[in-house]
């Protein structure tokens, strides 16, 4: 992926210039990838009145508990659709403590949790809430793209840090950097795009690193419920034995995963300690004023459905496999997600980069996935905090991005297509 002036998308068409002939900052943070696919996938399909098989999307074949949807209408239809606390509902927040506790190992009061709308505005809400003039934020050098759009919104320098082979953290790298202005580390485990389950002596050593350099950890941990080697461990979990004014995780969980409730925009924050609270109820004020009533009542119901969750997962896993059994004997998958619902795939033998093989990809076969460019994108940020220019990282250009969540028959059709559309590209070798 070449580089790019980060107003490429709407060239042409530049901001009018302000007061002070500027123009505003969030205009020149890069779109991410997924948008760009959503687009050209809707676009293709008009154009030739064919449906895509979407590949390129974290969108579930399944649908959120019955017990949300009837507990979202009844709230509606009763008329409890009065603001709530900015914190949340008390009664939702008291059982996300007691979920906490019981399935993440933290040992958290509902004082020190906050209901948002979805995990991405809770990641955005935390960033802005520690945000601090000339801070930087150290991002996984492979990462959900939002995730930059976020750091960049709040002002925050990104800083990437290296991955494995395996894309576990080196943590060599990471601590290397590390710098004065650091003011925070991300995870993400499992991750989004890679699968990565990081495990407890992974997550130990990062969580050590943080406290003897006074860093924040964020613990971007959506797709918990959905590990299939190994075990999720929140990093929290790993404070509990710690005074709560000690600790230094910020937890953010989301329900748009595990209970498939996607367009309800529901999720939560667990904060270190009290401090943290004061700024995080500022930002969400000022950003939300509350989360939407009806929906955390639709929230509270999910949490009862234990059997959605083990189906769900069930479901999940049943694509991974399929992933891993249709590509076997094949060079695309080097590596197989130990959790999440995306499998990262090399198409570099194909001779062409991650973009070039999406978009032949699309336009020959009708199937939809995301370059693996746009999850490693590397920004020029002026002294304004603006972007002056975008690439990817060298190591990212041959890489894909599939989504397993969706329905398998779809699934094996498009794995079917790839596999072919690879091989008639030559693709050779076997998987390692």
């Amino acid at each position: 992926m070449p580089a790019r002036s980060a107003d490429n998308e709407d060239a042409g068409r530049r901001w009018p210039a302000g007061v002070l002939g500027l123009e505003p900052r969030a205009a020149s943070i890069p779109l991410s990838c997924l948008h760009e696919v959503f687009g050209a996938a809707e676009a293709w399909e008009l154009e030739v009145g064919r449906p895509v098989i979407r590949l390129h999307v974290g969108e579930p074949a399944f649908p959120a508990p019955p017990e949300a949807a009837e507990a979202l209408g009844a709230a509606a239809r009763d008329g409890r659709t009065s603001y709530t606390a900015v914190e949340g509902m008390p009664e939702l927040r008291l059982a996300l403590a007691g979920k906490l506790e019981a399935a993440n190992g933290h040992r958290t009061g509902s004082d020190l949790i906050f209901v948002t709308p979805g995990s991405c505005q809770g990641i955005a809400a935390v960033l802005h809430s520690v945000a601090v003039a000339g801070g930087e934020l150290l991002l996984p050098e492979l990462h959900w793209p939002i995730h930059l759009q976020q750091c960049l919104l709040a002002g925050l320098r990104p800083v990437f840090y290296p991955l494995r082979a395996d894309f576990s953290p080196d943590l060599d790298g990471l601590a290397a950097a590390g710098s004065r202005s650091t003011i925070a580390v991300l995870v993400n485990s499992p991750a989004n795009p890679s699968g990565a389950v990081l495990g407890e002596e992974t997550l130990t050593a990062i969580l050590e690193l943080a406290h003897s350099r006074g860093w924040h950890v964020i613990s971007d941990e959506a797709y918990e419920d959905f590990v299939y080697e190994g075990a999720h461990l929140s990093m929290a979990a790993l404070e509990a034995g710690l005074p709560s004014t000690e600790r230094r995780v910020f937890s953010t969980f989301t329900f748009s995963k595990s209970y498939a409730m996607t367009g309800y925009r529901l999720g939560y924050v667990a904060v270190p300690h009290a401090r943290a609270t004061r700024a995080l109820r500022a930002v969400q004020e000022a950003s939300i004023v509350a989360p939407s009533t009806p929906v955390q009542h639709a929230g509270l119901a999910a949490l009862a459905s234990r059997r959605a969750l083990d189906q769900n997962r069930a479901a999940v896993r049943a694509g991974r496999d399929l992933v891993v059994d249709e590509l076997a004997g094949t060079s695309l998958l080097r590596h197989v997600p130990a959790g999440g619902w995306y499998a990262l795939l090399d198409v570099g033998e194909t001779g062409l980069g991650a973009e070039g093989f999406a978009a032949r990809f699309l336009r020959e076969h009708d199937v939809a996935v995301a370059p693996g460019s746009g999850f490693a994108l590397r920004p020029v940020v002026t002294r304004d905090g603006g972007v002056s220019a975008v690439e990817a990282a060298a190591s990212a250009r041959t890489l894909i991005r599939v989504a397993f969540c969706g329905d398998l028959d779809l699934l094996a059709s498009g794995l079917e297509r790839l596999v072919a559309f690879a091989g008639s590209l030559g693709l050779v070798g076997s998987a390692s």
